[in-house]
Order: structure tokens, then C-alpha cells, then sequence
């Protein structure tokens, strides 16, 4: 539809075209691993490592977490502040579980790996907010 002032409409969609891109190109892709043991109800190790994606990844993103931050871009501050709410997404992207339990002479003894293989994630920073999504 051609409005009264020139062809408005059209020129809205390609503006919207562009900054949608923009924001598309200004997303980086970064590997994120997970790695959390237990060994008789002790916390042994809880790591997380994250690295900037040297190649381009591939995978469409189902589900994503919004983070809030205030003056750093850095990733690993960011994931670290709302470490809470990023796990629970690790949790429902899914981990592997790993669950070793021997009982000897009245003696148990238990062991729990909870693993996130290395998996990509695209991040896109905004204004005031990270938005976090992992691509399969």
C-alpha cells in the first residue's frame, strides 16, 4: 500500500531489513563447557569453560536466557554474576548425568558427574542485557 508522503511502507521494511542484520552480524558465537563432580555428597570441581568460536557454527537455536549486566561485555563475568539462572538453562538445554553408587560393610559411597559437552552458543549483546542461546 502507497501512502500519501512516497512509498513509506517500503522504505520501513528495508530499514527494519538492515537493523535486523546488523544485530544478526554483531552476534558473536562462543563454546561453552560445563563440568560439575560430587563425590560422596563433597563438591569436588565446578568448571566452566567458555572460548570465542574461531569457526562459524552451524545449528538453529530453540531456546534462549536473557542476562542482565551492567558495565562489563565480558562473558565469563556476566555467566559468572547469574551463574544460578545459566546453570538452570544448561539444565534444560541438557547435561549428562553420571551416577556411580557402591554400598560395602553398611559403607555407601556415591559419585555424580554432571557434564555439558563442548556446545556453541550464539551471544548477542544488547544495551543492558546478554541474550544467550545455544545452537543444535
Amino acid at each position: 500500500m502507497r501512502s500519501r508522503d512516497g512509498n513509506h511502507n517500503s522504505l520501513f521494511a528495508v530499514c527494519s531489513l538492515l537493523i535486523f542484520c546488523s544485530l544478526a552480524l554483531n552476534a558473536g558465537e562462543y563454546l561453552i563447557s560445563y563440568r560439575y563432580v560430587v563425590k560422596d555428597l563433597i563438591l569436588y570441581n565446578e568448571s566452566l569453560q567458555i572460548s570465542k568460536s574461531m569457526t562459524k557454527c552451524s545449528g538453529i537455536s530453540k531456546s534462549f536466557i536473557e542476562l542482565e549486566y551492567k558495565n562489563s561485555k565480558n562473558l565469563n563475568k556476566i555467566i559468572l554474576d547469574n551463574s544460578d539462572e545459566f546453570i538452570n538453562y544448561l539444565y534444560e538445554i541438557g547435561l549428562n548425568v553420571k551416577y556411580n553408587g557402591l554400598t560395602t560393610n553398611a559403607i555407601n559411597s556415591s559419585s555424580t558427574i554432571i557434564t555439558l559437552k563442548t556446545t556453541c552458543f550464539k551471544v548477542d549483546f544488547n544495551d543492558y542485557f546478554v541474550r544467550i542461546a545455544a545452537l543444535k
